[in-house]
C-alpha cells in the first residue's frame, strides 16, 4: 500500500518539478486514526526549491492525485503534511492477501538470496549455559528468522573458546574435584570453577565414560595425572551439556567452529605474518604491535607479548578472516555488551589485512545483562552451576516459549529484568500469555464454526466496516513493514512489541463482537477476519521461536 500511495504521490509532483529522481518520499503511519491511515511531508519538502507556501503545494499535489480506487479522503494539516485515508476495500484487501500468503505473509524473499553469517551464544566451555547466553541465544536465532524471512541464506555459527586460561582453570577445578579437594579446601584452584557440575564431570572422567558433542567423541582415560586427557574431556563434556541447553531452548547450529583450532591449523600464525607482511606491526619492548591506531583506534594494541603466546584479540582476528574467506560479505555477531571493548581491534585487524574488508564489517549486535527476580528478590545463585542462573533453570520454570519471548522481547542494548513470577502468570500481564491466548481465541472461535477455514477466502469483505474491524486490519497490513524494519535495523524485540499490538485489537474485537451471527455474509467476513489475525499471530511468533497454542 506504501508502495502504491507513493506512485500517486510521484505522479502528482512530475507537474511541479522537473526532476523528481532525488525526492524522498516519506510515508508514515499517524499514532491517531482520526488522521488518516498514512501522512507525508513532501509539500514541506518542496517549498524551498518552489518557492511556495506547503499548503498551497500540499493543495497542488491533491488536486494532481491520478483516480484511484485506494484512497477515499486527503484532508491537509498543520504546516503543510498531507494526510490520506484509505477506502474500506482498500483496507479490506489486506484479508485478501493474508489468504492467499498464508505462512508467507510478511516474507520478502524475492531477489538472489546473499549470504550472511551469524555467530551467537559462543559460549566458553567452561559451565552451563547462563541467562545471559539465553539472551544471545534468542536474539541470535530470532534475527536468524528475521534475515530469512527477508531473502537472506542464513549461516547461524557457535564459536567455542575452548583454548587458554579459562579451560586451564577448568581442567584444574576437574582435577581437584577428581581427587576428592572440595572448593572451601585451601589447595583448591584460587580461580576455579565450583559448582556441582565440576563434581559430575569428575565422576565420568574417573568412571571413563565417553561423551560426544557435535563432531567429537571423546572417552576419558581416568587418569587423574593426565592433564591433557582431563581437558580434552571436560571441554567435549561441557560442549555436550552446552548442545543439551540448546537443544531445550529449541536452538539449531549450522557450524561449530574450535578456536583450538586456529592454532592446530595454522591459522592464527598465517594471519600474524599476514599482518606483518601488510606492514602495520612493529616490534617494541620484546612484543609484537599491531598499529590500530591507523584504523581508528583509541591506541596501539599488543599481538604477542615480550613472554610468549599472542593476546586474545588476534585468535579473533584469525577467526573473522576465515570467516571472509568462506564468502560471507556480510558477518553480525552477537554478543555479551562486554564485548564492546573488541569491536574497534578486531575490525582495526581485519582491515589491516589489506584484503578489501570494509571497516564496517563484521557488525555487531550487543546484548545487556539480565536481572532474575521471583517473589520481588533477585535470584542469584543456582545449585548446579554455584554462581549464576542457568539457561535451563529459566525453561524449567517457565517453559521454552516464555523464556524465549521474555529474553527476545526487549531491546538487546538495555538491561532486562526477567520476572520469573510473571513470565509463570496466566493472564493478560503476561505478554506471551496475552498474544498467545489471542490465537487460542481465534481457534476456539473456527471450532465452534465447524467450517473449513480455507473457503474463507472467497469471503465478501464489505460488512467489515466497525472502528475495532477498521483497526484490526489496519494493524494486519503493518507486520510486511515491520517485519522489513526490524530486519534492517536488527532488532527482533519490534516484532514482538507488534504481536502485543496485534494482539490487543484482536481482544478489543472478541470482546466487541458475536462472530457466529445468523447473517451469513456478516458471519463469514469475520470469520475470514480473524482467521487472517490467526495467521499473521502465527507468523510472528515463529519469527520469535514461540509456539502458537490452538488451547490453553
Amino acid at each position: 500500500m506504501k508502495q502504491t500511495i507513493t506512485e500517486l504521490i510521484l505522479q502528482a509532483v512530475k507537474p511541479l518539478i522537473e526532476d523528481t529522481s532525488s525526492l524522498n518520499i516519506i510515508l508514515e503511519r499517524p499514532k491517531s486514526a482520526d488522521h488518516g491511515d498514512f501522512a507525508t511531508n513532501i509539500a514541506m519538502q518542496l517549498a524551498k526549491p518552489l518557492k511556495q507556501n506547503p499548503r498551497a503545494i500540499a493543495q497542488s499535489i491533491i488536486d494532481g492525485l491520478p483516480a484511484n480506487n485506494v484512497i477515499s479522503k486527503v484532508e491537509i494539516a498543520g504546516a503543510g503534511f498531507i494526510n490520506f485515508f484509505l477506502s474500506s476495500e482498500s483496507k479490506q484487501g489486506i484479508v485478501k492477501s493474508i489468504f492467499a500468503a498464508g505462512e508467507a505473509f510478511g516474507r520478502n524473499t524475492s531477489g538472489q538470496q546473499e549470504k550472511v553469517q551469524v555467530e551467537f551464544v559462543s559460549a566458553n566451555p567452561t559451565g552451563p549455559l547462563h541467562v545471559g547466553h539465553g539472551r544471545g541465544a534468542a536474539v541470535g536465532d530470532c534475527l536468524c528468522r528475521l534475515l530469512d524471512a527477508n531473502g537472506w541464506d542464513v549461516t547461524r555459527e557457535f564459536y567455542y573458546n575452548d583454548a587458554g586460561a579459562q579451560i586451564d582453570n577448568l581442567t584444574k577445578s576437574v582435577l581437584a574435584r577428581a581427587q576428592g579437594i572440595s572448593p572451601d579446601d585451601a589447595a583448591f584452584p584460587e580461580d576455579g570453577y565450583r559448582g556441582e557440575y565440576i563434581v559430575d564431570i569428575a565422576k565420568a572422567y574417573l568412571a571413563k565414560e565417553t561423551v560426544t558433542a557435535d563432531d567429537m567423541a571423546v572417552t576419558a582415560s581416568g587418569d587423574i595425572n593426565d592433564a591433557e586427557s582431563i581437558r580434552k574431556f571436560a571441554v567435549a563434556y561441557l560442549r555436550h551439556e552446552q548442545d543439551l541447553d540448546l537443544q531445550a531452548f529449541q536452538i539449531k547450529f549450522d557450524v561449530f567452529s574450535l578456536e583450538s583450532a586456529l592454532y592446530s591449523e595454522g591459522k592464527v600464525e598465517n594471519t600474524v605474518q599476514a599482518l606483518i607482511a601488510s606492514g602495520h606491526t612493529y616490534e617494541q619492548d620484546d612484543a609484537l604491535w599491531l598499529r590500530t591506531t591507523d584504523f581508528a583506534d583509541d591506541k596501539d594494541r599488543v599481538m604477542r607479548k615480550k613472554e610468549g603466546g599472542y593476546t586474545y584479540f588476534v585468535p579473533d582476528v584469525a577467526y573473522h578472516r576465515e570467516k571472509w574467506n568462506r564468502g560471507f560479505k556480510r558477518v553480525i555477531n552477537e554478543q555479551g555488551a562486554d564485548h564492546h571493548s573488541t569491536i574497534t581491534r578486531v575490525r582495526a585487524g581485519l582491515q589491516a589485512l589489506d584484503v578489501g574488508i570494509p571497516k564496517g564489517w563484521p557488525e555487531y549486535v550487543l546484548h545487556q545483562m539480565v536481572t532474575v527476580m521471583r517473589g520481588g528478590e533477585e535470584v542469584k545463585l543456582s545449585k548446579r552451576a554455584g554462581s549464576y542462573v542457568t539457561l535451563r533453570d529459566l525453561i524449567e520454570e517457565v517453559g521454552c516459549d516464555a523464556t524465549r519471548y521474555f529474553l527476545a522481547a526487549r531491546s538487546p542494548d538495555s538491561q532486562l529484568v526477567f520476572d520469573i513470577d510473571l513470565a509463570r502468570a496466566q493472564t493478560n500481564d503476561n505478554p506471551v500469555y496475552y498474544i498467545q491466548y489471542a490465537h487460542a481465541r481465534i481457534c476456539s472461535v473456527l471450532n465452534q464454526w465447524g467450517g473449513d477455514s480455507t473457503s474463507l477466502a472467497e469471503a465478501e469483505l464489505s460488512p467489515l466496516q466497525s472502528a475495532a474491524e477498521t483497526s484490526l486490519m489496519q494493524t494486519l497490513s503493518q507486520y510486511p513493514e515491520v517485519v522489513s524494519t526490524a530486519c534492517q535495523a536488527l532488532a527482533p524485540h519490534m516484532i514482538a512489541n507488534y504481536l502485543k499490538e496485534l494482539a490487543s485489537a484482536l481482544h478489543s474485537y472478541y470482546n466487541d463482537t458475536k462472530f457466529l451471527v445468523d447473517e451469513s455474509q456478516i458471519k463469514l467476513a469475520r470469520l475470514a477476519l480473524i482467521t487472517a489475525t490467526r495467521t499473521v499471530l502465527r507468523n510472528g511468533l515463529a519469527l520469535l521461536g514461540v509456539s502458537a497454542p490452538e488451547k490453553m
